[in-house]
């Protein structure tokens, strides 16, 4: 990175964010968020059949009073929760500025300090092409914090972006926590594969897209010579006018729709987050509209 993102000013920030959200948090950022497994704690989870060899203990013979049938008690397994934060590190996240890239890395240093704050392990991960490269790695309370986050600028962005195969032979745990992917997503590669599998592994999944101020509204005009800004052998020759411009514009949507969508068919929340937005913005506007934030 050309400066250093994560900074005290930054960190004084996410600290206030916190202190001010302390309370008023709902759904992902729930503190002591449990496991979708299910274990021996003391909380009921729900009914399954019963099967020979297990635990009689747990057998409901209320509900075999009135079924005439053998249920098993599910209990929440109350292990620690994990978050795990995915940075698209592609050279696309740094084209034209650095503005993309900087609102990632100040969304993933915000989302880690209220997990930790919640007393959730941390892991964050930057994906250049097909490989996950781990940048910080179970990091538990707010003194690891401290002492991790600023490995966060050095991240270098470059090379392209697939998710789906950098995500999928990778472990993910199940049922233990929040997975979010912080994106532009403006890439022809698969990423709906990487969606399922961690919404199979019944982890919480947040798609956050980040896109520039000149990718919403684009201020180009006249004759350019443009670059596929992941592939520098693609490479365009077009006189921008307001028809140009327009499809652009509904190509974008179409971009944006078809990720939000998919997320929403596959229960994960999805929010795009302008670069130019302070975290402020994101926190109390965008997630609270979602209902992520009370």
């Amino acid at each position: 990175m050309g400066k250093f993102t994560i900074n005290e000013e930054l960190l004084a920030q996410i600290e206030s964010l916190q202190s001010i959200l302390k309370n008023n948090v709902a759904g992902m950022f729930g503190g002591n968020r449990q496991s979708k497994s299910f274990g021996s704690s003391c909380e009921f989870a729900d009914y399954r059949d019963y099967l020979p060899g297990d635990d009689i203990n747990k057998i409901d013979w209320n509900a075999y009073a009135r079924f005439d049938k053998l249920y098993e008690k599910l209990y929440y397994d109350e292990r620690q929760m994990h978050t795990r934060i995915y940075i698209d590190a592609s050279r696309s996240m740094i084209h034209g500025s650095e503005e993309k890239a900087e609102a990632a890395l100040r969304l993933a240093a915000a989302l880690a300090y209220l997990s930790v704050c919640e007393m959730e392990k941390v892991s964050i991960y930057a994906i250049h092409g097909k490989t996950v490269d781990c940048v910080v790695s179970g990091m538990v309370g707010k003194e690891s914090y401290l002492t991790e986050i600023g490995k966060l600028n050095d991240i270098e962005f470059f090379g392209d972006f697939c998710l789906s195969d950098a995500i999928l032979p990778t472990t993910v745990g199940r049922g233990d926590g929040f997975s979010v992917i912080i994106s532009d997503f403006l890439t022809d590669e698969n990423f709906e594969g990487a969606i399922d599998h961690l919404v199979s592994k019944k982890r919480d999944v947040m798609c956050l897209q980040v896109l520039s101020s000149d990718e919403l509204n684009p201020k180009l005009r006249g004759k350019m010579h443009l670059f596929d800004s992941e592939d520098s052998a693609k490479a365009y020759r077009k006189k921008i006018d307001k028809d140009i411009v327009k499809a652009y514009k509904e190509a974008l949507r179409f971009i944006i729709e078809r990720v939000k969508n998919y997320c929403e068919a596959r229960g994960a929340t999805y929010l795009l987050a302008p670069a130019s937005a302070s975290i402020f913005d994101i926190f109390f506007g965008k997630m609270v509209d979602l209902g992520v934030l009370k």
